[in-house]
């Protein structure tokens, strides 16, 4: 039987296990404490100085609970061998795809669960996550980004409210709220983990965000800067090209954002910034891309990794548009000192659709407001393709 190990990580996305080796890496470099406000310095360096960079990580135990679309799952997979390249163990756990599969997981899981001093994730919203949660003993919990979701955690924790992702609208019926009732208890336990406290009552012990979104931590909670060291140490600096690159977004696919109103903004981003590669999402669906790609004359790349190693590892364009997303904060930091600019379009409030939350306006202009060195597109250009 293999040992447990004392540190252990659950991710459910590529950008989790990206995350979970950026932590690794950050956590062997000697560091000071974490900036009095709670926000990442505002630039990062282009790589470590010779000499400078850490030591070799500790080999973290690393559990994917993969998703069922394709594409996550691919580059999951390719995420995994660089991880088993930097030393870490890397177990492949499928947790979906049949009534009995969590179930099977968590009994495989339950040990090293409960012995593991420090637990990693990727997801404080998973429902799976959550359950796993209910067995933790852990003196440390650390949570690396997943993205703008972060921004959400981190303030339904300092408010403590339960943990429910900004773009869901609820509903469900009669059933869905038997299912939220029926699941309750299991979610007040995981927002009580997420609470520094001692491991003898429930809590655990120190609690620490990984992140390099721009959030102030609640109470005792520490907070660790990511400025996509390891990215930067491993890769690049990229060739750039004369042209400009488009970041996707599944706003559409999360029923957020109108299709054709979607589609009217990249065609119009396209026009105006002479845009010739889209990097699509990995929960963009093929037919929306087929569309966007006849409309618009855009080449659609399906990238294998996480955009901020494709784009760190170039060739890449020397502006990137995008659209509110993660990719507004982190790629300053994974492209620091190259030269590129990163720039962001304000999503209009006139394509939303009817379905999307009340909080999908403020949380998508929070989103642009608080990204640092980016451009902000003149409102005109959201305009056009209102």
């Amino acid at each position: 039987m293999t040992p447990s190990a004392p540190t252990l990580a659950f991710v459910e996305s590529p950008v989790q296990l990206l995350n979970v080796l950026e932590w690794a890496y950050a956590r062997a470099t000697p560091a000071g404490p974490p900036p009095l406000d709670g926000i990442p310095p505002q630039r990062a360096r282009s790589g470590p100085a010779p000499g400078e960079g850490p030591g070799p990580a500790a080999p973290v135990r690393i559990v994917v609970l993969p998703p069922t679309d394709p594409m996550s799952r691919g580059q999951l997979r390719r995420m995994a061998a660089l991880a088993r390249d930097e030393g870490h163990d890397v177990r492949w756990q499928e947790a979906r795809g049949s009534r009995l599969a969590p179930l099977r997981a968590l009994a495989a899981l339950a040990r090293d669960v409960r012995a593991a001093r420090t637990i990693v994730v990727g997801d404080p919203f998973s429902r799976y996550v959550q359950l796993l949660l209910t067995l933790v003993r852990a003196e440390e919990l650390v949570v690396v980004d997943d993205g703008t979701a972060t921004m959400e955690f981190v303030a339904q924790t300092a408010r403590g409210e339960r943990l429910v992702r900004w773009h869901r609208a609820g509903g469900g019926g009669l059933p869905g709220r038997v299912r939220e009732l029926a699941y309750a208890p299991v979610s007040a336990t995981a927002r009580r983990r997420f609470t520094p406290g001692s491991a003898a009552d429930g809590g655990a012990r120190r609690v620490e965000v990984f992140t390099s979104m721009p959030v102030v931590p609640h109470g005792a909670t520490t907070l660790r800067a990511n400025d996509f060291a390891w990215t930067r140490a491993r890769f690049g600096p990229p060739r750039l090209t004369r042209g400009t690159d488009l970041v996707g977004t599944s706003l559409v696919e999360t029923g957020v954002v109108d299709p054709g109103r979607y589609l009217e903004a990249v065609r119009a981003l396209t026009a105006e910034h002479g845009a010739t590669r889209y990097f699509a999402h990995r929960r963009e669906s093929a037919e929306k891309l087929r569309t966007l790609g006849r409309e618009t004359g855009l080449e659609i790349v399906r990238p294998d990794l996480p955009l901020e190693l494709i784009a760190r590892r170039g060739p890449v364009g020397r502006t990137i548009l995008s659209f509110p997303s993660t990719v507004v904060h982190t790629l300053p930091y994974a492209l620091a000192g190259t030269g590129v600019t990163v720039a962001v379009c304000d999503v209009d409030p006139s394509w939303l659709t009817g379905s999307a939350s009340p909080r999908a306006r403020s949380f998508l202009a929070g989103v642009s407001d608080t990204a640092r060195d980016v451009r902000r597109l003149p409102a005109r250009t959201a305009s056009t393709a209102g």
